[in-house]
């Protein structure tokens, strides 16, 4: 039997004027489509609006780019967070978009894509591991890394070494869709335990 298509949800970490990151989101968004099993979705935290002051105890209702934003979530099987490295570290919009959610992370696996300057955004990637697995989120071990980016893409869009990055970003989507079917199943199977990590 078939399985069902798995939904990917890719997040354009970063928001900053000028950024790259979208180039880095499409090369891969791209190469995620020509597989039949993944569908995929692109959020871009730049046209999310999502505030930057999360709610106190007595806020009852959440905002409304919070509300539309939930069921992309919450309905996806896997992430791939595409970011950048800021001062050893990701982007200050992408921890406030994780932060405005909880359950919608859990039990579901996260892979990376990351760009920056020598360590090609390693170090970003290694503490967001640490924030996702707070949240009970599975990040996978491989990884797409760009260092010195500004060299590794050409006009076209797409990396000058495109048969290396293509190899390791099948590898990388093969071991996601891995995770996700066997957590996919398991949540349809027991309900993640509620209250877990609070």
């Amino acid at each position: 039997m078939t399985e069902r298509p798995l939904r990917l949800v890719l997040i354009v970490g970063s928001t900053r004027s000028g950024r790259f990151c979208p180039t880095v989101a499409e090369w891969f968004a791209a190469h995620a489509r020509s597989r039949a099993d993944v569908a995929v979705d692109v959020i871009d935290l730049a046209q999310a609006w999502l505030p930057d002051v999360l709610p106190g105890d007595e806020d009852t209702e959440l905002p409304r780019p919070v509300r539309e934003l939930q069921p992309w979530l919450a309905e996806a099987d896997a992430f791939v967070v595409v970011t950048p490295e800021y001062n050893h570290s990701f982007p200050a919009p992408l921890k406030n978009a994780i932060d405005w959610f909880f359950e919608e992370w859990q039990a579901k696996p996260v892979a990376y894509v990351s760009y920056g300057g020598i360590s090609g955004g390693l170090r970003a990637v290694e503490q967001l591991r640490l924030v996702f697995n707070e949240l009970h989120a599975t990040s996978v071990r491989t990884s797409i890394a760009f260092p010195n980016f500004d060299e590794r893409f050409g006009e076209d869009g797409t990396p000058v070494d495109a048969a290396r990055y293509e190899k390791s970003a099948h590898a990388m989507l093969d071991e996601l869709v891995w995770w996700g079917h066997a957590l996919r199943a398991g949540r349809e199977r027991t309900p993640f335990p509620a209250g877990a990590g609070e």
